[in-house]
């Protein structure tokens, strides 16, 4: 087995073994949503706060592996598959982190939740970026546009500008840790740009190369 995989497993199991230790310590409601501005705003039974983050990391991971082997495809995710495997364990750490913020949380931690996502987000995008800049053409991973899926050549260069820009948003979203009131703003609004940009641009180049090619 990848150690990618085994990295992730264990990531999987330390999640539902924390669970597990804290759950008499967790409060019958815990608080399981905040806000942009780190407030609570929503709440659920004790089980599910206490395990639905580890489910749902499970589901991802299972997801995840499944998918080099049904793309049709499959041969181009591999050309860049020690990036997707990265992706892989950074997810699972990104989920562990965020998990771990949650049971401390409910624990009696008081902290701004939006805050301490920051630095994870920013990475996260960041090496979405990378990954984004490596990958090949294939049906489940990068910048997907009926543009993108119908030249290779439109691919190739939608994803070096998209690695860019993710790469970017990433480090962007960190000005969100010294304008607390804007937090949000830093960090969805370049990944949205990225994502609205990148989908205009491989329409146009799509039609620049149909119009010189007739």
């Amino acid at each position: 087995m990848k150690k990618s995989y085994l990295a992730v497993i264990f990531i999987i199991l330390l999640s539902f073994a924390a669970g597990a230790y804290f759950y008499p310590q967790l409060p019958d409601r815990m608080a399981s949503h905040w806000n942009d501005q780190g407030e609570v705003d929503g709440y659920m039974s004790k089980f599910w706060g206490a395990f639905l983050l580890p489910f749902i990391l499970l589901g991802v991971f299972l997801l995840l592996a499944i998918i080099p082997k049904i793309d049709p495809l499959k041969g181009n995710i591999e050309k860049f598959r020690k990036y997707f495997d990265g992706f892989i364990v950074l997810f699972s750490l990104y989920f562990l982190y965020i998990y771990g913020l949650t049971i401390a949380w409910n624990l009696g931690k008081t902290f701004n939740f939006t805050l301490f996502m920051i630095p994870s987000m920013a990475v996260l995008f960041y090496y979405c970026g990378v990954m984004i800049e490596n990958a090949k053409r294939n049906w489940f991973v990068g910048i997907r546009t009926p543009w993108t899926m119908s030249s290779e050549e439109v691919w190739d260069k939608t994803h070096r500008l998209g690695g860019r820009l993710f790469k970017a948003a990433g480090i962007i979203a960190l000005l969100g840790l010294a304008f607390e009131e804007y937090a949000m703003a830093f960090i969805m609004g370049p990944v949205l740009f990225a994502a609205f940009y990148t989908f205009l641009y491989s329409y146009l180049e799509y039609r620049k190369i149909r119009n010189i090619s007739s």
